[in-house]
C-alpha cells in the first residue's frame, strides 16, 4: 500500500521534445526575421543581377572607368542608358538624387541646360540647342519629378515632360542605385524621348549640317588603320547627351552641397574632355563663366 501511494504520488516527466518546442519555433522565427531583413528588395536584386551580367565590360572598356554605355533607336524613340559604379557610399548617393533642389542643381552642369527652377512636385527648365543660346530664347519645359522608390537597399528617381524643344517628346530621365558595398553604388541611368515627323526633319537637318561630324560612344567597326568607327546620327546624339548626365549625376553626387558649386563645374567639364572626340564643344573659362551666371538664376 505505502509503495503504490508513493508511486502514484511521483510526478510525471514531460518529454524533452516538449520541452525544446517553444525553444525551437522562437529560434526558427527569429531566423525568419533575420533573412527577411536580409533578403535584398526587388529592385536591388535586380540591378545587382544586371551589374553581374555587365561585370566583364565593367571592368574592361575605354572609357577609363567602370561604365557602359548603350543605347537603342526605334523609329520614333531613342534611348541611352549608363551602368557605372559610383565610388561613394549609398547612403550618400540616396540623399544626393532626392528632391528637385538637388536635380537642378544636377541638370545645369549641362551644356545646353540654360536654366533650371526647382518645384516642390517638379522643374522648370529652360533647353538651348546650342550650348551658347541665352535663356531667354531657349526652349521651355516642365518636368514632373517622381519617386518611385527610396529604401534602405534600393533607390529610383525618375524625371517626365510630355513634350520637348523642335517636336521631341515624352522625355524620360531615370535613375536607379543600390549599394554594391560598403564605399561604392551601383548606378543605372538611363535618358529617353519620343520624336515625330518635325523632330525627324530638325535632327536630320542638325547632323547635316552643325552636327554632321559628330559621333557617339559605340563602335560600329574599324577603319583601314583599324582604328575604332563611333556611331553618329542621331544614336550618337543620345549617347552624348546620355554621357553628360550621366557626369553630372556623379560630379554632384560627390559634391553636392550648394558651396561646392565651382568644384562641381570643374570637374564635369574635366571628365567631359576625357572623350573629346565626343563632347568637347568650348574651352573651360567659357564653361566656367557661361555656368556660374545659369547657375545663379
Amino acid at each position: 500500500m505505502n509503495l503504490q501511494a508513493r508511486s502514484t504520488s511521483t510526478p510525471r516527466r514531460r518529454p524533452a521534445n516538449r520541452l525544446l518546442q517553444p525553444t525551437l519555433a522562437l529560434a526558427l522565427a527569429l531566423v525568419g526575421t533575420a533573412q527577411a531583413q536580409d533578403a535584398p528588395s526587388p529592385g536591388a536584386a535586380a540591378l545587382h543581377a544586371q551589374f553581374d551580367a555587365l561585370k566583364d565590360k565593367l571592368a574592361n572598356n575605354a572609357y577609363g572607368r567602370p561604365l557602359v554605355l548603350q543605347s537603342t533607336q526605334t523609329s520614333d524613340r531613342l534611348e541611352g542608358e549608363v551602368y557605372a559604379r559610383v565610388d561613394q557610399p549609398y547612403a550618400a548617393v540616396q540623399k544626393a538624387l532626392q528632391g528637385t533642389g538637388n536635380w537642378c542643381g544636377i541638370l545645369i552642369l549641362h551644356l545646353n541646360v540654360k536654366l533650371c527652377h526647382a518645384l516642390p512636385a517638379g522643374l522648370d527648365m529652360a533647353l538651348g540647342r546650342k550650348y551658347d543660346q541665352p535663356a531667354d530664347d531657349a526652349y521651355k519645359l516642365h518636368f514632373d519629378y517622381k519617386p518611385a522608390g527610396n529604401g534602405p537597399d534600393y533607390l529610383k528617381t525618375e524625371l517626365t515632360s510630355g513634350d520637348g524643344p523642335l517636336g521631341t517628346k515624352d522625355y524620360r530621365i531615370a535613375v536607379e542605385a543600390a549599394p554594391l558595398d560598403a564605399t561604392h553604388t551601383m548606378l543605372h541611368m538611363s535618358y529617353a524621348y519620343g520624336f515625330g515627323f518635325t523632330a525627324r526633319v530638325a535632327m536630320n537637318a542638325y547632323l547635316s549640317t552643325a552636327g554632321s561630324d559628330k559621333v557617339g560612344f559605340s563602335e560600329s567597326g574599324k577603319d583601314s588603320d583599324g582604328k575604332p568607327v563611333y556611331v553618329g546620327g542621331v544614336r550618337g546624339l543620345v549617347e552624348r547627351n546620355t554621357m553628360r548626365y550621366y557626369l553630372a549625376i556623379d560630379d554632384y553626387v560627390a559634391a553636392p552641397a550648394p558651396a561646392q558649386l565651382e568644384q562641381r563645374l570643374n570637374t564635369w567639364f574635366d571628365d567631359t574632355e576625357r572623350y573629346p572626340r565626343q563632347l568637347h564643344e568650348l574651352d573651360k573659362a567659357d564653361y566656367m563663366a557661361m555656368k556660374r551666371e545659369e547657375a545663379r538664376r
